[in-house]
């Protein structure tokens, strides 16, 4: 189902083509990945698996595992990466794919070889801020990127961004970010800039191997520096069920919403509460998706507190110190269980709760992407990373860490470049986790006319508010003398809205008092389509998301620059400094279920995805062999797929201790030479020689 309206993003164009499934005629977008496709007609089950004939779906949508394989034309192919073209002939991949028929042998061609002085592997906010550097700097840069689109998570993100205007355009939405920052590099004559090319492998003699899927091509290119900016990976979780279609990362949800308008859900539960499930579920209520919450196995809330008290008011209930128990559903995820936890994180089965829905979110935190860069370090030559295959942080963070980490390349290389010790200040703030919580007092106006209500009470690096006023109303308190500070109102105020419109945390409201007595009129941001009339009673919440009653709609305006809707309401007086935003999900959609599920068996959950090797598996495989080291695990097939092991190795260990092993008694597996799969006929250029 696609996505035909949304608040922020546009309809996809695209010419509809004809392509058929398991023998069943559909449509979809031409140029659109597969496996966009394939949701868009309802379609979840991509492959059956030989253990067992389990259904497999998507998890990352982004080539790094092999859940979305299907046959395309007789091979099987990844098809997230795969563009849709007419008259595909798709079906489901059952077990293995049968080896094609015998065909002449086509000649081999050697590859293309390129030079630059220095490769920038990835292309989102830290790979194209490094590569614009190194080319103010007068380096020849090749900047490769396995996408379409520069941009990197940034093309993901329709929410304004969090940090300092100046630096990294805050208060810009991820996807107009992503265009600026595509913008400047093409404007760079000495960037040659590479899409639809995975960068497949490093190797000690200076020499990078590229895979053009698209060109069924394999090239080299020659360096003298390599700029790691991969990103990260998602970590999956253990848990009975975490294999059912439905069950994938919040990447991939936004992905599929986000970037290609395909309605992948109707009702979602999301597991992590940093910011990366947060923002999540915020996406989802923007895209018509209902969200029966959020949990979190922790106390607290790691995400920005601004982002969780959004989505509270407009009706998502997070549940703190709750574990995933189970997922159920025959061949697809249908229902979830959660349960409180202890203080040793063992669940309490008499907490549990059941909610029907259709799809999991896996929201627990990434994995850096570093292989590159430890294989540049291991042969020798000059080698960065930068961004989350640095250090995992906000995209504002990214692209400021891209600026130093070009800037210290060309110094590596020969350059005298300086780089201002205010840069390396500027980035410690940008990566900073959520400080301190303060409280405030919101008091009813003293003076006549509008005044800004600011509910922002953790420090975070942020300041667009601060930028914007035209009376400069607003400050930062200078306790910490940085973008970490809180805001404050202190002068005048004309109504003009900018401050709540521009707050990326929807977290600024305007209130005065009305002609009439005991009532007040409020102004708050509204980032959702809507058909509100003048004289139309809407649901208000406080900051945290409690009921305060209702309120009489007046007006509404939009903002075309800023794609949000002010809404002026009549309330209360009592309740106008108090109120942060209106109700936007209905609240039965998050009641559980009248009886909890516990049918579940905690060893059956899978660990290797792709082999499907499961926890009690690996546990009597490591009792009866007494196993220390990771590598033994291949026996059992574990880490053995065609993902190389990027989702399971990170799950081994934890199996391991929960069968007695001690930690730092743990050796690593070795990862692969080659990062993704790559078909003989495209090593051997047998589809041509140079483009």
């Amino acid at each position: 189902m696609r996505i035909t309206q949304h608040p922020i993003l546009e309809p996809k164009p695209g010419r509809e083509v004809a392509f058929t499934f398991d023998g069943r005629t559909l449509v979809g977008r031409e140029g659109e990945m597969v496996s966009s496709a394939l949701f868009a007609n309802g379609i979840r089950t991509f492959s059956r698996h030989r253990v067992g004939d389990a259904p497999q779906g998507i998890f990352c949508a982004n080539g790094q595992c092999a859940q979305c394989t299907v046959l395309i034309d007789g091979l099987p192919m990844k098809s997230c990466i795969t563009p849709l073209r007419e008259g595909m002939e798709i079906k489901t991949l059952v077990h293995f794919p049968e080896l094609p028929a015998d065909d002449e042998p086509r000649q081999a061609h050697k590859p293309q070889e390129l030079t630059c002085d220095v490769l920038v592997v990835g292309a989102g906010p830290s790979g194209i801020t490094a590569a614009i550097e190194l080319a103010e700097a007068g380096y020849s840069v090749i900047l490769a990127d396995d996408k379409d689109h520069l941009g990197g998570k940034l093309v993901l993100q329709t929410h304004k961004f969090f940090g300092s205007m100046a630096d990294c355009y805050a208060g810009t939405r991820g996807t107009d970010i992503a265009r600026i920052l595509e913008q400047e590099a093409r404007a760079r004559k000495n960037i040659t800039i590479m899409t639809d090319s995975v960068v497949a492998g490093v190797y000690a003699d200076g020499k990078a191997g590229i895979y053009q899927p698209n060109e069924e091509r394999y090239l080299l290119v020659s360096f003298r520096g390599v700029v790691v900016a991969t990103g990260a990976r998602e970590r999956s979780l253990v848990f009975p069920g975490n294999d059912l279609p439905g069950v994938f990362g919040a990447g991939a949800f936004q992905t599929l919403v986000n970037r290609d308008l395909v309605r992948s859900s109707e009702r979602v539960l999301i597991v992590g509460c940093g910011n990366v499930g947060l923002i999540a579920a915020y996406h989802a209520l923007q895209a018509g998706i209902n969200v029966v919450g959020l949990i979190d196995i922790a106390p607290r809330i790691s995400g920005y507190r601004v982002h969780a008290d959004k989505i509270k008011r407009m009706g998502v209930p997070i549940y703190l110190s709750h574990t995933l128990v189970s997922v159920q559903g025959e061949g697809k995820v249908e229902k979830a269980t959660i349960a409180q936890v202890d203080e040793h994180w063992n669940p309490l089965l008499q907490t549990a709760k059941t909610f029907a829905v259709d799809t999991v979110l896996i929201a627990v935190g990434l994995s850096s992407v570093d292989e590159f860069y430890n294989a540049g370090v291991e042969a020798g030559f000059p080698v960065l990373k930068t961004g989350d295959a640095n250090e995992i942080a906000e995209a504002s963070s990214a692209m400021m860490g891209g600026r130093i980490t070009g800037r210290q390349m060309a110094r590596l290389l020969g350059s005298d470049l300086e780089i201002p010790q205010e840069w390396f200040e500027k980035a410690e703030i940008l990566k900073s986790h959520p400080g301190q919580v303060f409280p405030r007092t919101h008091k009813w106006p003293a003076e006549e006319g509008w005044q800004p209500v600011i509910h922002c009470y953790q420090e975070i690096p942020c300041n667009p508010c601060t930028t914007v006023c035209p009376h400069n109303s607003i400050q930062l308190t200078g306790k910490t003398g940085t973008i970490m500070d809180l805001p404050e109102f202190s002068g005048k105020c004309i109504g003009c809205g900018m401050c709540v419109l521009i707050c990326p945390g929807l977290a600024i409201t305007l209130v005065r008092e009305s002609h009439k007595d005991g009532l007040a009129e409020l102004v708050l941001p509204y980032e959702f389509e809507h058909s509100f009339q003048p004289g139309d009673q809407v649901a208000l919440r406080d900051v945290e998301g409690g009921d305060l009653g209702s309120g009489t709609v007046l007006s509404t305006r939009f903002s075309k620059k800023h794609r949000t809707h002010l809404l002026t309401i009549e309330v209360d007086a009592a309740i106008a400094a108090r109120t942060a935003g209106i109700l936007v999900q209905d609240p039965a959609v998050t009641e559980p279920l009248p009886e909890a599920d516990l049918t579940y068996v905690p060893d059956n959950a899978i660990v290797c995805r792709c082999e499907r090797v499961s926890v009690g598996e690996i546990k009597r495989f490591v009792q009866e062999n007494e196993v220390t080291d990771l590598n033994q695990l291949k026996q059992i097939r574990a880490a053995m797929g065609a993902c190389g092991g990027k989702t399971c190795l990170d799950l081994l260990p934890r199996v391991l201790m929960q069968a007695g092993v001690p930690k730092e008694a743990i050796r690593p597996a070795t990862y692969r030479p080659l990062t993704v799969e790559i078909p003989m006929k495209a090593l051997a250029n047998q589809g041509g020689g140079k483009a």
